[in-house]
């Protein structure tokens, strides 16, 4: 008898179907998986069999047991096939009625005592058995609050083996997971730092305010100890809320890469990520042998935060520019791509050269200038053009450190920052029942968008030529100052932009305006 039961396998952050067809045939006791199956899914007959034993169920010693993953053709990862394997050996054996398994949907790792371990991707897994018109997905227990996010499915959370086949033998009932999606967002974001705790710095502040509600790309450049660090850790606590769309994608990217924790349903705030500068290419944007998403998808509709950016490999720097660019990251190998959502706010923090004082009034530079043009070459332009503000951090002067007066709270920057990002929400969700929506705020904004909701007037327009001219401004570079202006003016609730949004906005091209942006 050749029986079937129907699980699914991660590719990219979405999931695909996988028929897991068992037949026992008379012969020399053995177990064979074929389709493709990586290393850990070959481990798994030894899992299973030992599980259903240690189940005080039969596990037949005289057939010989051929299980095949179809689609054949894509290759196999992770031990998540471990319950609907078991399951088909119980079912050729007739111990399971076939009717029962037959519209529903199985995943999950077994241990040799035959529980359940959590598996990676049960979110993704949940909408493709949504998509496929499955009644129920059954899945660990640890797993069942994410997987409860999908509506329209009915997720049952099991914590053995021997649980399910009872389920499937009609002796008891599971549990169905339910989530209660307000409850699970209300958790706002929360700095690590508090905006009232920085001390001075009052431009920087409004600086990262305006990256914030524009979801613009930031640089910070100043000597050692001027807070940088301290200012970029400020950022999470003033991005905006995560909708539930958003939150849905961002815990899709962490359940593939087995980050979110076990009976946790969604992830609640904006990620805040912060790679060591020694990270490698696939730990940056993703790969390796078996692909995972690498930082930039992990920070995704959050904050990645690069301190000391130059001292990051330049190579590793220049693989940034497409997901920068596109919101997405491409990863191709031999046997087929996959693609990775990227669409993050990127940070860094940099010393102006290798000693950290140019330009400080307290401590002289003893770099030379071919140091310093060596050290600012590590940045491409490029790079660069892609890093919409670039904002001086200078060191902070006594009165500033010692003042007792407290700061503007974070909490107040991020209300601002809420109504400006609504602002950009309602201007580009109109037209997008007519056609799919290319942004979510001004930082996304295409030439199209650009062109419909950026205009000046002539003297803004004579402003922005004499900036060009004088700067030697690329064209990209051009694009990033109106969509700051664009912002600037959405903080104000302006509607158009004026002389003084564009001439901040110039402000913020620290690197152009001093002409020691690097060369291409």
């Amino acid at each position: 008898m050749v029986a079937k039961v129907y699980s699914s396998a991660v590719l990219g952050v979405d999931a695909y179907e996988v028929e897991v067809e068992v037949d026992a045939a008379h012969g020399l006791p053995s177990f064979n998986v074929v389709g493709l199956p990586d290393a850990a899914v070959k481990e798994s007959r030894d899992r299973v069999k030992t599980a259903i034993l240690n189940s005080g169920l039969e596990f037949p010693t005289n057939k010989r047991l051929t299980a095949n993953l179809a689609p054949a053709d894509t290759r196999k990862e992770g031990p998540a096939f471990d319950l609907p394997l078991a399951l088909g050996v119980l079912l050729s054996l007739g111990a399971l009625d076939a009717e029962r398994l037959a519209d529903a949907c199985f995943s999950g790792e077994l241990s040799l005592d035959g529980s359940l371990r959590p598996v990676r991707g049960a979110l993704p897994m949940a909408v493709e058995a949504r998509r496929r018109g499955r009644r129920c997905l059954v899945l660990p227990a640890a797993n069942a609050p994410e997987a409860a996010v999908v509506e329209g499915l009915q997720v049952l959370g099991a914590e053995s083996l021997a649980q399910v086949v009872s389920y499937l033998q009609g002796e008891i009932e599971l549990p169905q997971a339910q989530v209660d999606l307000e409850a699970a967002l209300s958790a706002p974001g929360q700095g690590e730092v508090d905006f009232c705790d920085v001390k001075g710095q009052a431009h920087v502040k409004r600086a990262l305010e305006v990256a914030a509600a524009g979801g613009h790309n930031l640089l910070m450049i100043g000597p050692p100890g001027s807070g940088k660090s301290l200012l970029a850790r400020c950022l999470p606590g003033i991005l905006p809320s995560l909708s539930l769309e958003e939150s849905i994608e961002v815990t899709k990217v962490h359940s593939v890469a087995g980050l979110l924790p076990p009976g946790q349903a969604l992830v609640p705030a904006r990620p805040f990520r912060l790679p060591h500068h020694t990270i490698s290419h696939a730990g940056l944007i993703g790969g390796g042998s078996n692909p995972r998403p690498g930082e930039v998808s992990l920070a995704h509709h959050g904050l990645l935060f690069l301190d000391e950016l130059p001292e990051f490999g330049k190579s590793v720097l220049e693989v940034l520019r497409q997901p920068l660019e596109d919101g997405r990251v491409t990863i191709s190998r031999a046997s087929g791509s996959l693609t990775y959502p990227a669409r993050c706010m990127l940070a860094a923090a940099m010393n102006p050269c290798p000693c950290g004082h140019l330009g400080d009034t307290r401590k002289p530079c003893v770099c030379s200038p071919k140091q310093i043009a060596l050290y600012l070459a590590r940045l491409s332009g490029p790079l660069l053009d892609r890093i919409d503000i670039h904002i001086e951090v200078p060191s902070l002067a006594f009165d500033d450190m010692a003042a007792s007066e407290s700061a503007e709270p974070s909490s107040a920057v991020r209300q601002r920052v809420q109504a400006a990002r609504q602002v950009q929400e309602q201007r580009f969700s109109q037209g997008a029942a007519r056609r799919p929506r290319q942004a979510h705020c001004n930082a996304q904004m295409g030439p199209r968008a650009i062109k419909a909701h950026c205009k000046l007037d002539k003297q803004g327009v004579s402003m922005l030529r004499a900036a060009v001219e004088r700067l030697g401004l690329s064209a990209r570079a051009y694009d990033r100052i109106l969509k700051v202006a664009r912002t600037i003016a959405d903080l104000e609730h302006s509607e158009a932009i004026g002389v003084q949004h564009l001439s901040e906005a110039i402000q913020y091209r620290t690197l152009d305006r001093r002409g020691r942006g690097a060369a291409n």
